[in-house]
C-alpha cells in the first residue's frame, strides 16, 4: 500500500494534521493504548511500557498493507489519536477503517473531521467503493460518528465477536 515514509500521505484539515506515525509518538502510543476508558471497547492487549509502545509503532512502521496515522493538531507535533485503514480487498476496492482519541480530545469534532478525511482520500485518491468499520454494540459515540458519516448498520454480528456491530458506508457510482 504505501511504499516508504516519503510517499505516505499526510492530510490536511480545518484544524487537524493526519501524519505518519514515528517512533517519537511512543509516549502518546503509550498513554492511548493504556486507557482503560478507551480499551474497553477494543479486544487488545493494552500497552503497558513504553518498550510496547515501541513495539506497537515498529510492527506499524514495517506494514505496508495499513495506511496508519497519527492525528494532531495543526502546528503541534502531539499525537492525539489514530486512524488508519486497513484489510485491503483490491478487486472489489473495499478496506476497513478503524480510529481511537484520546478521552480528553474527545467531544470536540475531531474525529469526525479527521475520519471525513480520510473517507474523502480513499474515495478520491485510493479509489475505494466501500468501507467497513466495525464497532463494539456498547461504544454509542463510535455508533453515532459512524451514523452521522452515512455508514449503514448491516444488522450482522461478526462470528469471532458477538459484541461487535459492522458498519459499511458504500460510494454511490
Amino acid at each position: 500500500m504505501k511504499k516508504g515514509s516519503q510517499n505516505f500521505p499526510t492530510l490536511m484539515t480545518e484544524r487537524l494534521t493526519l501524519r505518519q506515525l514515528s517512533i517519537n509518538d511512543s509516549v502518546e502510543i503509550l498513554l492511548l493504548r493504556s486507557d482503560e476508558e478507551i480499551n474497553k471497547f477494543l479486544d487488545r492487549k493494552p500497552s503497558k511500557t513504553l518498550i510496547d509502545a515501541l513495539n506497537f509503532i515498529k510492527i506499524i512502521l514495517e506494514n505496508d498493507e495499513t495506511l496508519y496515522w497519527a492525528i494532531t493538531k495543526t502546528g503541534d507535533e502531539k499525537l492525539i489519536g489514530t486512524i488508519c485503514l486497513f484489510d485491503f480487498v483490491n478487486d472489489v476496492k473495499k478496506c476497513e477503517i478503524g480510529y481511537e482519541l484520546r478521552t480528553e480530545y474527545q467531544g470536540q469534532g475531531i474525529m469526525i473531521e479527521a475520519t471525513r478525511k480520510v473517507i474523502q482520500y480513499a474515495i478520491d485518491t485510493l479509489g475505494i467503493k466501500s468501507i467497513d468499520a466495525s464497532t463494539h454494540k456498547d461504544n454509542q459515540s463510535s455508533t453515532n460518528l459512524l451514523q452521522k458519516l452515512n455508514f449503514k448498520n448491516l444488522e450482522s454480528i461478526e462470528a469471532e465477536n458477538p459484541n461487535l456491530i459492522l458498519f459499511r458506508l458504500t460510494q454511490k457510482i
